[in-house]
């Protein structure tokens, strides 16, 4: 099981980073719902929304295909790489121009006239985090992982500082009748913009981080290839773009389709403030996946060539399925203190019933990452296709059809729901190109009691204070314990301390 600790080992390389880097940009949510009105927050997380679909659109599914090809041809390692970052490039920047020269028109579609500025921004962001895509890809598949880490936790630290700069410290400053030259990189109306700006300077850095990786490549697109890298791709980007819909739509049309004044004294714009801050509380699922995706998917493409690859990959699944509703227990059963640390106004924890809901979709979302193997490993990628646009069109369906009756906590629902019904598709048609034995019933044996018990004692606490605290982080000890001794086995055969 060496293939597994290897996978354990990289995961939690990605995770640290991950968790350390997401920990420390998660703390500026302190800072923005103190400093910024619910409806001024909601400008972030609505441009934010959109800004998760359109990089699904420039990625274009392509940094799958590179797992794919650069396995498949493996003596051509350095030619596939060069063809699709070539190729990445030239859809990014078609894209960025676009954006670019129908920023004012898009500016006022969303309702913020006189803000084309913001679009520039989120342009130029787009476009490096695309241009890096490939490359970031190329050091997955290397198992480079610490300088992946590294240069992700370089690049968080940066837009924490940067947030820090114009958001605190410049109003700090100019408080205090500070008039150096510090301020005169500040205008305080501004506002909510720093938040763009502070991410664009930081994405720059990615481009010298990344230098000696964009520099080695041949730009030459590959024109002969076209065909075979979309045919792989294409359906690989509408999968991406169904699971953004699932995950970001119900924050893009909730200030559209909330009724006025559904929830008393607050404008959508403000709920949508409130529901996108509360969604960050989920952020710790979010964390899991992210890791795993990182670590796993490189790992799928190198294994599935191998005789015993279904067992492993079961065993993967059940080992995540574990991990991750354990992680949904401890933060529901934590929620009291987490969210009075990172929401510093009473108003945003209205929202909080959303957060199991969106952890257990989290959870599906990561179960059906797992399940995508299949069609990813046997180029079957248009059931990606088939799949995603089924969740697609019930997420917006089912969105634009409950937001009137049930606010926010619709969202939450339809979120769980719909990963839930793709995982369950995917598995379906799996079984028929791949065979894989999943531990169905253990696994749905796990959700469900973890996420019943969990649910229960968010809506029915059996104490209050500090006696909450010490009576739920106990029954989560009592649950690892028992899982412990349940998955003994396989959990020693994993770190490779099985007798034999």
């Amino acid at each position: 099981m060496s293939q597994l600790k290897k996978l354990l080992s990289q995961t939690a390389i990605y995770g640290l980073s991950s968790i350390v880097g997401r920990v420390l940009n998660y703390l500026m949510v302190p800072i923005y719902t103190s400093v910024f009105k619910p409806g001024e927050y909601g400008v972030v997380t609505d441009f934010y929304a959109w800004v998760a679909f359109f990089n699904v659109i420039y990625l274009f599914g392509l940094e799958t295909t590179y797992f794919r090809f650069v396995n498949k041809r493996k003596d051509q390692s350095k030619k596939v790489f060069g063809d699709l970052q070539s190729l990445i490039i030239c859809i990014a920047f078609f894209i960025t121009a676009i954006l670019v020269l129908n920023a004012d028109w898009i500016a006022n579609a969303f309702g913020y006239p006189g803000k084309s500025n913001y679009i520039y921004m989120l342009a130029a962001v787009m476009l490096i985090d695309a241009i890096v895509a490939i490359p970031f890809a190329k050091l997955r598949h290397e198992g480079k992982a610490v300088r992946f880490a590294s240069t992700k936790l370089i690049n968080i630290a940066l837009v924490i500082l940067l947030n820090l700069f114009f958001i605190v410290w410049c109003p700090a400053l100019e408080a205090n009748g500070y008039q150096g030259f510090l301020l005169n990189f500040y205008d305080p109306k501004y506002g909510v913009g720093y938040v763009f700006v502070a991410n664009l300077l930081a994405n720059a850095i990615y481009l010298l981080l990344m230098g000696d990786l964009l520099v080695s490549m041949k730009f030459k697109l590959p024109i002969n290839e076209l065909k075979n890298f979309f045919l792989y791709a294409t359906p690989i980007m509408f999968l991406g773009l169904a699971g953004v819909t699932n995950e970001m739509l119900s924050r893009a049309i909730l200030k559209y389709r909330l009724p006025v004044n559904f929830y008393d004294g607050l404008t959508n714009l403000d709920v949508l403030g409130i529901f996108g801050a509360c969604y960050k509380l989920s952020v710790f699922m979010a964390l899991a996946i992210q890791a795993f995706k990182y670590a796993a998917e490189p790992f799928f493409f190198k294994s599935a060539e191998k005789k015993d690859s279904p067992i492993l990959f079961a065993k993967v699944m059940t080992g995540y399925v574990i991990f991750a509703c354990i992680l949904l227990m401890a933060v529901v059963l934590n929620l009291d203190w987490i969210s009075a640390l990172f929401l510093r106004n009473d108003v945003y924890l209205q929202a909080l019933p959303t957060v199991p809901w969106l952890l257990l979709g989290g959870l599906f979302l990561g179960v059906y990452y797992n399940l995508s193997i299949w069609f990813k490993i046997t180029e079957k990628t248009k059931f990606g296709a088939y799949i995603s646009g089924i969740g697609a069109l019930l997420t917006i369906t089912l969105n634009w059809i409950l937001i009137p009756f049930y606010g926010y906590m619709a969202s939450a629902f339809v979120t769980a729901f719909i990963y839930f019904l793709m995982s369950v598709i995917s598995y379906y048609y799996g079984q028929k190109y791949f065979v894989i034995p999943y531990e169905l019933k253990k696994g749905g044996l796990y959700v469900f009691t973890i996420f019943l018990i969990s649910l229960t004692l968010f809506y029915y606490p059996l104490a209050s204070g500090i006696f909450k605290i010490i009576y739920n982080n106990t029954i989560i000890l009592v649950i690892i314990f028992v899982i412990l001794k349940i998955e003994k086995v396989n959990f020693q055969s994993i770190i490779g301390n099985r007798r034999k």
